[in-house]
């Protein structure tokens, strides 16, 4: 029997960690190392074109702002060792606005993970976050029973090239021994959807604040969030298939999808 997979992104897709737990972390930790730099909204947003928050960080040794307010060592390596240092505090600080409840997850996760799980589908999380951050964020989501049903966290450093490089997808589908085509995958922005399709995976945008101007014409569906009953329907903002969600994403839906029923 054809094993199907629902792998989610994290950030941005489970909870909207990146306005209200990465960005805030990542600012936190320079005032604590008494670096005069902080990223707004607006510069974060386009940080994230950059996959990974140690890729995003090291590209600031050619920000001409930032080199007023910090001394970057001429060597690559020690800059490297500098960022891999902040970045282990930002973690920490991240870790501890998940467990203060500071970070709040976005709607129809836990539902969808649940009853994708009940129908024997497998489950998963691809992202480039530390695995530790990710962890974190699932659990406290999803649950911890249904978060220790995940079948695997593929995150950080455990591909060799970040999104949109699909190397995470292909990671996971071989670990799991899963057919690309059986994989429905849920990214919020155009790096994850990129990744996913190269991977030769089905994926759906659930977008945020920080990526809702991105191009998505790659993507079966977009959606303003994955939704649950009893609250506001979604916003359905494009779908080039022939399956018809409304209110909230079904696990009917991803079959549905996975049928290829597309216009």
């Amino acid at each position: 029997m054809k094993k199907k997979a629902l792998i989610f992104d994290c950030d941005g897709v489970i909870a909207d960690t990146e306005r209200y737990g990465h960005l805030r972390a990542f600012n936190q930790m320079w005032s604590e190392e008494g670096v005069k730099w902080r990223w707004s909204l607006e510069q974060y947003a386009e940080k994230l074109k950059i996959g990974g928050g140690k890729e995003r960080m090291f590209s600031l040794r050619d920000d001409p702002e930032f080199q007023k307010v910090y001394d970057v060592p001429s060597s690559e390596d020690e800059w490297w060792e500098v960022v891999a240092g902040w970045h282990r505090r930002k973690g920490e600080i991240y870790r501890q606005l998940v467990q203060s409840g500071a970070i709040p997850g976005r709607t129809g996760v836990k539902r969808l993970a649940e009853s994708t799980l009940a129908d024997g589908w497998l489950v998963a999380v691809c992202s480039t976050s530390a695995v530790s951050s990710v962890e974190a964020i699932t659990r406290y989501v999803m649950g911890p029973a249904t978060a220790g049903r995940l079948a695997g966290i593929f995150a950080g450093d455990m591909a060799k090239a970040k999104k949109p490089a699909p190397d995470v997808y292909f990671l996971a589908a071989d670990r799991l021994d899963l057919d690309p085509a059986d994989c429905i995958v849920i990214e919020d922005s155009r790096n994850g959807l990129l990744a996913a399709v190269t991977a030769g995976m089905t994926c759906l945008v659930t977008y945020n604040d920080l990526t809702k101007d991105e191009d998505f014409s790659e993507a079966a569906i977009v959606v303003s969030e994955l939704g649950d009953p009893g609250v506001e329907s979604i916003i359905v903002t494009r779908n080039r298939t022939s399956v018809d969600v409304s209110g909230f994403l079904t696990v009917r839906n991803l079959e549905e999808i996975l049928a290829g029923q597309h216009r």
